[in-house]
């Protein structure tokens, strides 16, 4: 007989009890010729239920989801109670003009001085250049969208011409890039640009619409089903800010990876070590961000899609509140642990972009009754005040819980630095139930994703899926609807459990990944590949913010031995981004001199 777990209320967990448990994934890793009878064995009626049953049990799933008895009520979509406002900060009009609240996030930087604009070379430093590098180089006559259109098209072609090809872009025009540049050059000319961002080269990742390219999900086969019309809410939020989009950026099949592995297109290569991973799912966006290419890319996180990337290509991006960014016109609208958000060099680069692109829909207004958006203000003292008052909070064995010590001793560097420059206290916290976290985001997840794919797999397409993708569609089949209702009253459990933490500390602390980037093999480029351990190492810290829509920011802080970039994560309160981007910074600042160049790095404007 199996034994039934009865919990007891999430209020009454006694912390002193609470020991971290080391995730431990039984999965095989599979490539090749290998990994595809794998596949076609899964997918078989009798045999591949047995095998998918008895992964679960090993993965202690079964219990988790069927025989543990959970006092809480479900929570199908993030619910947050009511939030003390953010000091030091400026208050955005959240249904205003983008351009408006563009110029709104300008004012709250730093002054700009153009005579250290660009890259500082040293021999011990690197600084890529800044969206307000472009902005005065164009208002100086310097340069013009054009000509650094110009320079930006042919290495695109190059990227997809490789062999085997590794494209950042899977869906490319260049006439309709020069056109968009041609446009901006003109404002620039007549002394008429819409805004900091005018001119400003992006890339969108292949799940958010951007007219007039199609929509995969860098799948082969969703775009003759779903067209493209008009731009998605985010997209023409910038659009009117100026910016000038290259196209759609290559990343994991349908997001459902984190690796950024896609034989659909190519596999792109991560800019500081081309034989490994860039991290997925949003593996284009993060990889010409970091190669200098793009100023800013916009990126999808559902499990960590905009974080991971950002961590192992050394650049930064923001997973804002759930609600926060309105998804209308993503393949992945209809979800409870999705946002659209902003990957960018530097943290003034993504509130830039950010401003531009926040504004919950009208649904999310009424339901999750968002606070107003905010962002620090960066430029005066009162910042530096703000700062000192903030409490950090750390879970050291969950902290600790790595791959390599580098990863752990680098983060932990940096901020026992924040702490002594700036004063912000150290508090040590306590999670519970994080295995029960991983899987309630993995049962919601994938029950999210397969009801939105399976009406084409009922018309025969799911056969077109990589390898990869119809392995986890065969554990999402397996779900069944008392697994869901389990996971959201995790999701209830895990809710107080972090808004009890946050009546403590301001952020929690963590590296973004428990591994920096991993190697690809050979073998996976063809056929892609599963490996389920490099997904936990991974995963491992980011999936508070996905299940419970929490804001998290990722920004670089260092290297491993192998030179191989590293991510420390802040995750915030609802609705707390202003807090995350005024510690993101101050750390930034911390890491500036020890940046170094991607080995695969373009330097757009020194160039012209």
């Amino acid at each position: 007989m199996v034994k039934m777990r009865v919990m007891v209320p999430a209020e009454d967990v006694d912390l002193s009890t609470v020991k971290y448990e080391p995730e431990t994934i039984q999965a095989p890793h599979l490539t090749g010729s290998v990994f595809k009878l794998f596949v076609r064995i899964v997918e078989s009626r009798v045999l591949g239920s047995l095998i998918v049953s008895h992964l679960k049990r090993q993965n202690k799933m079964v219990e988790m989801l069927r025989n543990t008895v959970i006092p809480e009520a479900p929570m199908f979509k993030p619910e947050f109670p009511p939030q003390e406002p953010e000091h030091g900060v400026v208050v955005l009009k959240e249904y205003g003009k983008p351009e408006d609240r563009v110029e709104s996030a300008l004012k709250c930087l730093p002054h700009y001085d153009p005579a250290s604009r660009g890259n500082v070379e040293p021999a011990s430093s690197f600084r890529y250049w800044k969206i307000r590098d472009y902005a005065h180089a164009y208002r100086s006559g310097l340069v013009t969208p054009s000509m650094v259109a110009e320079y930006i098209i042919p290495v695109i072609k190059e990227f997809s011409s490789k062999k085997p090809p590794t494209p950042l872009l899977i869906s490319f025009d260049a006439e309709e890039v020069r056109k968009q540049a041609a446009a901006s050059t003109q404002r620039f000319e007549e002394g008429k640009p819409l805004s900091i961002l005018d001119g400003i080269f992006m890339a969108i990742k292949d799940d958010i619409d951007c007219f007039p390219h199609p929509s995969k999900g860098a799948s082969t086969w969703m775009h003759e089903f779903r067209s493209v019309n008009k731009d998605s809410v985010s997209v023409s939020k910038l659009r009117s800010c100026g910016v000038i989009f290259l196209g759609k950026a290559n990343m994991h099949e349908f997001g459902m990876g984190t690796t950024g592995n896609n034989p659909n297109y190519g596999t792109t290569r991560n800019p500081h070590a081309p034989e490994r991973y860039t991290g997925g799912s949003s593996s284009g966006p993060a990889a010409i961000v970091a190669s200098g290419l793009c100023s800013a890319a916009l990126g999808t996180d559902g499990g960590g899609s905009i974080r991971i990337p950002s961590s192992l290509c050394g650049v930064v991006g923001l997973k804002s509140t759930y609600g926060r960014t309105d998804m209308k016109g993503s393949l992945c609208g209809k979800g409870t642990v999705e946002i659209i958000g902003p990957i960018a060099t530097t943290v003034e680069d993504v509130m830039l972009v950010y401003a531009a692109i926040l504004g919950s829909s009208p649904a999310d207004r009424i339901s999750l009754k968002p606070s107003e958006p905010c962002l620090p203000i960066l430029s005066s003292n009162d910042s530096l005040n703000a700062l000192g008052s903030l409490r950090l909070g750390k879970y050291t064995a969950w902290f600790n819980d790595v791959n390599s010590t580098d990863i752990s001793d680098k983060c932990e560097d940096i901020l026992d630095l924040l702490s002594k420059t700036h004063g912000c206290e150290m508090v040590e916290i306590v999670i519970p139930e994080l295995n029960e976290m991983r899987t309630a985001h993995l049962v919601s997840i994938g029950s999210e994703m397969l009801s939105s794919v399976n009406p084409y797999c009922e018309e025969g397409k799911g056969v077109r899926f990589n390898y990869d993708t119809r392995t986890s569609m065969a554990l999402f089949r397996s779900f069944t609807a008392t697994d869901y209702v389990a996971a959201q009253c995790f999701r209830r459990r895990l809710m107080y459990h972090h808004m009890e933490i946050f009546k403590k500390v301001d952020v929690i602390v963590t590296p973004t990944t428990g591994m920096t980037a991993p190697i690809i093999p050979p073998s996976a480029l063809q056929l892609g590949e599963t490996d389920m351990q490099v997904t936990g190492d991974l995963m491992r810290f980011i999936i508070a913010a996905n299940l419970l829509g929490l804001p998290a920011i990722s920004v670089p802080v260092g290297y491993d031995k192998q030179g191989l970039p590293i991510g420390l994560q802040l995750i915030g309160r609802p609705w707390g981004e202003a807090s995350l981007l005024r510690v993101a910074f101050a750390i930034e600042e911390l890491c500036a001199k020890s940046r170094k160049k991607p080995a695969t790095f373009y330097d757009v404007l020194k160039t012209n």
